[in-house]
């Protein structure tokens, strides 16, 4: 399927071609619904979005990485990425496996450096922050390590009108909101909390609480006042899905649809998220991609 896709984007060189096709394994590998919600675009353009995830999710794994690193060493590696990557971008090409088909695709579509440039920033913020006492502060971190991932792809989804920009920074924004309400626990692991503290203590939640992992009532409401920025946010994002070309715009309702459908699993399994892992059910991901899918194809066709 990869190279089917790399065929229809006219791509011919080896080279490249290799490292779009490992950015698509990584896609596949851990990007289960991003990945799904991939394949409902024309095959010309899914080389391209594998190739933005996957440079993302190598970053995300060096920062993210425990007991095998240290701080230091991850800190270490954080930088010889970025001034790799950025050295090779202003060349043009890269040889690494991963940067080379990210390179070709930021030149390729025209997409600014300053995105990698927050995320990248984002990314550091890990090594060194552990809480945020405020949405404001959180927000800095959630724009370079989500948002701007969204403000990346819209090139390559074709805009009809510029405002879509905006809108994707909120659903951007929703969906690594949605990660952090069902990844409590997870982050508790990296000595991370990611929820605002000044907003827990609304609820009479402390850090201590959290880290407890004791699922109280007082908790079960912070969660739930969490929850409702994410459909907030999700909210004021549909308007501009319609503003993409529409071969691209199954992919994004159906990345809508399920990734901020997390948060409805987390009320499901009543906000048990230091036991539970909340996952949207494969009967509910095919209820809505198969239609997408139909869709997806009626578009092409159009």
């Amino acid at each position: 399927m990869g190279r089917r896709a790399l065929d229809a984007a006219g791509n011919t060189d080896p080279a490249l071609r290799s490292s779009y096709l490992a950015c698509q394994k990584v896609n596949a590998a851990h990007g289960k619904t991003y990945y799904l919600a991939t394949l409902l675009l024309p095959p010309a353009k899914r080389p391209y979005v594998h190739a933005l995830y996957a440079f993302a999710r190598y970053a995300d794994e060096i920062v993210d990485s425990i007991g095998a690193k240290s701080t230091n060493d991850r800190s270490v590696a954080l930088a010889e990425l970025s001034q790799r990557f950025f050295a090779d971008l202003d060349r043009g090409t890269s040889a690494h496996p991963i940067c080379a088909a990210t390179v070709d695709t930021v030149r390729r579509w025209d997409i600014p450096t300053e995105y990698f440039e927050a995320f990248i920033e984002s990314m550091q913020m890990d090594l060194t922050i552990d809480h945020y006492d405020t949405y404001a502060d959180l927000d800095k971190y959630v724009y370079g390590s989500a948002a701007v991932i969204g403000l990346q792809m819209i090139p390559i989804l074709e805009p009809t009108d510029d405002a879509a920009y905006a809108y994707a920074r909120d659903l951007g924004a929703a969906f690594q909101l949605a990660n952090f309400i069902r990844d409590v626990g997870e982050d508790l692991e990296r000595n991370r909390i990611y929820l605002p503290l000044d907003e827990l203590a609304q609820f009479g939640v402390s850090p201590d609480d959290v880290r407890a992992r004791k699922v109280t009532d007082n908790f079960r409401a912070a969660m739930a006042f969490q929850i409702a920025r994410v459909r907030d946010l999700e909210a004021s994002s549909r308007p501009g899905i319609a503003m993409l070309s529409p071969e691209s715009q199954p992919c994004i309702e159906t990345a809508r649809i399920l990734y901020c459908g997390i948060v409805d699993e987390v009320e499901k399994i009543d906000y048990k998220v230091f036991d539970k892992r909340a996952t949207v059910p494969l009967r509910r991901r095919l209820a809505v991609a198969i239609p997408a899918w139909r869709e997806a194809r009626r578009a092409r066709h159009r």
